[in-house]
C-alpha cells in the first residue's frame, strides 16, 4: 500500500484521470474538482487506505442507448474511486505484467494484435 500512496504515484494517477476526463459519479465530483478535494481530504483518505477501512462510493448508473435498440447499462464511478483504482493499477501492472505471457495482448501497455 505505500507504494501505491506514493507521491509520484498519486501525481502520475491524477494526471492519467485528468487525460481521461469522464463524468462524475454519484458525488457529482468532476476530475476538475479533484486536485482541491485532496488538497483538502488526503491525510484521512491515506489513512484509511492504509488500515483497510477506505469504502468506494456506489456506482452511478446510465442506461446508454445500443445501436439495436434497447440500452445497456454503465457503472461511472466517482472520480476520486477513479483515482485510487489508477494508482492500484498503476503498481500491480508494473509488478505483474512482467510475468505475463509473451502472448498475451488484451488491456497490456504497449501491445497489439
Amino acid at each position: 500500500m505505500e507504494r501505491i500512496v506514493a507521491r509520484d504515484n498519486l501525481k502520475k494517477a491524477l494526471a492519467q484521470v485528468r487525460r481521461n476526463k469522464g463524468a462524475p459519479g454519484v458525488d457529482g465530483m468532476t476530475v476538475d474538482d479533484l486536485a482541491a478535494h485532496l488538497k483538502d481530504h488526503w491525510p484521512e483518505i491515506r489513512a484509511q487506505l492504509l488500515n483497510g477501512t477506505y469504502q468506494p462510493q456506489p456506482v452511478r448508473r446510465v442506461d446508454i442507448p445500443k445501436a439495436s435498440g434497447g440500452t445497456r447499462g454503465l457503472g461511472i464511478p466517482s472520480v476520486l474511486d477513479r483515482f485510487l483504482q489508477q494508482a492500484v493499477m498503476q503498481v500491480l501492472q508494473e509488478d505483474w505484467d512482467p510475468t505475463f505471457s509473451p502472448s498475451s495482448y488484451g488491456f497490456r501497455p504497449g501491445r497489439s494484435a
